[in-house]
């Protein structure tokens, strides 16, 4: 089957799976809709399945994108009081200009946090297309954002990637696969999966990507949940890119490893300050 983005929501499980990846193309409100997010063309789709409801109060940096409808189509994790990093694929999928960052709102249908517009996108230069990895963007909002920022992990965190190690996939995706979309932020457990991810998925690349989630499916992230935050701890180890469907057996989540780009994420997040 082919692979979708996971630019939609999170499922009520815990599987964070992103699906294909929208084409590097801003697709503008469109992706207001909600089956705008998923490419006609892709089938890999990031939500949370198997997931349960979570807290902004335990996880302030988990934030969502949305157009200028007001319409989720990503989720985001702040890593400084200025910048969120998100997945490329969900900063080329709708103008700047239209974009918006929302943090402090757990329960979308409410006006509670706040809204920011985006002053500047930075997407990683080497990216093509999420399969391929590089699935990595910073985008610096206009004011401050309230909100303590997760720790970006680097170099020094290599047991935070190690075989079977919990970590916790956020986000407003779609509950379960083609489902509704969750109105409240969800969260999932899943296991970091080691090099034997590459017998899941051809393209694989265990320096700059990472695998989660369990042999028999069940748990993952789904559509609308691209770009948004893998944690261990207030750790941020990866980002929502791509998957074969939501929760399906033999298909985990694949995200962009963070570790492997925390030297262009912090030298974005800095560059408004030192600018």
């Amino acid at each position: 089957m082919p692979k979708k983005s996971r630019r939609t929501t999170l499922l009520a499980g815990g599987a964070l799976l992103a699906t294909v990846a929208f084409a590097a193309v801003a697709v503008g409100n469109a992706a207001a809709q909600d089956s705008a997010p998923e490419s006609p063309s892709s089938a890999a789709q990031p939500r949370i399945v198997g997931g349960n409801v979570a807290s902004l109060s335990d996880y302030p940096y988990a934030v969502y994108l949305a157009d200028s409808s007001g319409n989720q189509y990503c989720g985001a994790v702040i890593v400084s009081s200025s910048a969120v990093a998100t997945a490329a694929h969900c900063a080329l999928a709708v103008k700047a200009s239209e974009a918006r960052v929302v943090a402090g709102r757990q329960d979308k249908r409410t006006s509670n946090g706040s809204e920011f517009r985006v002053s500047k996108v930075w997407v990683n230069p080497d990216y093509t297309d999420y399969t391929k990895g590089d699935d990595i963007a910073v985008l610096t909002v206009r004011g401050q954002l309230p909100y303590r920022p997760a720790k970006v992990a680097d170099g020094s965190n290599a047991d935070l990637y190690a075989e079977g190690t919990k970590a916790t996939v956020l986000g407003w995706g779609r509950v379960e696969d083609g489902g509704a979309r969750s109105d409240v932020l969800r969260k999932a457990v899943v296991p970091i999966i080691g090099g034997s991810c590459a017998s899941s998925y051809e393209s694989y690349n265990a320096e700059i990507m990472t695998c989660a989630g369990y042999a028999q499916g069940g748990t993952d992230a789904c559509q609308g949940d691209s770009g948004g935050p893998l944690v261990v701890g207030d750790t941020l180890i990866g980002i929502v890119s791509y998957g074969d469907g939501c929760a399906k057996a033999g298909k985990p989540g694949v995200y962009t490893k963070v570790s492997a780009f925390a030297e262009d994420i912090r030298n974005q997040s800095r560059s408004r300050l030192l600018g």
